[in-house]
């Protein structure tokens, strides 16, 4: 017999098929649903309501059944249109687990390595070129052509796990945003930054350009304060920004120019490395002085082992660089402005 919860067990099965959708189509399915079944039962005394408080009560009871499969119907705005969006996640940090129906084992691997180099970007740009992402075939424990990095490089921006500018840049979309959210606050929490405004994460928006201050917002949240205040300031430390924000700082693509991510990989430094450095916060680009801060000097062996621990890069990196044969970049230091 066809009850009220088959309401229920239809709308997942259709969110289930779309992977990620807008919350009105997310509505327009619900009530598509509620009719479904009201012709299979006319007796059934449902209806369907488009008021927030209906959709948030709906929302919280299919939670209540998601719970025990570690699994939650969750929303995030898309950070570049401020839509509204949803989708069936998976609700434990330690594993990029949506994925597995989709691609092998080191296909999987070699997402995540892409996902930390986008994560460990410089200046907060949470991109990677092209060529950066191709390079990180040379970290799998297995094999992987570069040929086949690129085909599957664009299965991941076909089926929206990635997105590519017209740059040739590569970003996490909403999707991988919404899905990986428990990893990436597990894996990267250092690097994770969260809206003064509406406390969702952050990979493109803007930053205040108040040294050592920690606002960042997405531009739409900026549009809404500006919206709501005729003088725009800082909501963390109350500096007077421009109507137009051009004074604020980018975070995302366009917080780093063409190249400055060519170099060697960004590597996280191992906790148990010792490190006289304050401001690296887990962080080094291995190889390439010019980036780190500068180092007190050490005499001895002890600085002969900081040289060799430096110098821990890949050889397949290094092989591409001596035939490249690029004249070396002055990085320029990442803000040492991320949450702690």
């Amino acid at each position: 017999m066809v009850s009220s919860n088959d309401v229920q067990c239809l709308f997942l099965q259709a969110v289930f098929s779309r992977g990620i959708l807008s919350f009105k189509h997310a509505q327009v399915l619900w009530e598509k649903c509620i009719d479904a079944v009201k012709v299979a039962n006319p007796t059934l005394n449902i209806r369907f309501s488009d008021s927030r408080g209906d959709w948030d009560e709906f929302v919280a009871n299919i939670n209540d059944a998601l719970n025990s499969l570690d699994l939650e119907f969750r929303h995030l705005m898309d950070e570049q249109t401020g839509v509204e969006m949803y989708a069936i996640v998976n609700t434990r940090g330690d594993e990029v687990a949506q994925m597995a129906t989709e691609y092998t084992p080191v296909e999987i691997a070699y997402f995540k390595a892409v996902v930390e180099q986008i994560m460990l970007a410089p200046h907060e740009a949470y991109s990677v070129s092209s060529l950066a992402a191709l390079r990180e075939v040379n970290s799998l424990k297995a094999n992987m052509t570069k040929t086949q990095a690129e085909t599957v490089l664009a299965s991941f921006v076909a089926k929206g796990w990635l997105l590519k500018s017209k740059r040739g840049r590569y970003s996490l979309s909403t999707r991988a945003l919404l899905e990986l959210l428990p990893y990436l606050k597990s894996n990267y929490a250092d690097e994770f930054l969260e809206c003064t405004i509406c406390m969702e994460i952050v990979t493109r928006g803007v930053a205040c350009n108040t040294p050592n201050c920690k606002a960042r917002m997405h531009r739409h949240c900026f549009t809404k304060l500006r919206a709501r205040h005729a003088r725009t300031q800082c909501p963390a430390c109350s500096s007077d920004w421009q109507q137009d924000g051009k004074n604020l700082i980018p975070v995302g693509e366009a917080a780093i120019k063409d190249g400055q991510d060519q170099g060697r990989r960004v590597h996280r430094r191992s906790v148990a490395e010792p490190s006289d450095e304050e401001g690296d916060e887990g962080l080094y680009m291995n190889g390439d002085e010019s980036s780190q801060p500068s180092q007190p000097k050490r005499r001895g062996k002890q600085k002969k082992k900081a040289a060799a621990a430096d110098m821990d890069v890949d050889e397949d990196e290094a092989d591409e660089e001596v035939e490249e044969k690029e004249a070396p970049r002055k990085s320029q230091p990442r803000r040492s402005t991320r949450r702690r």
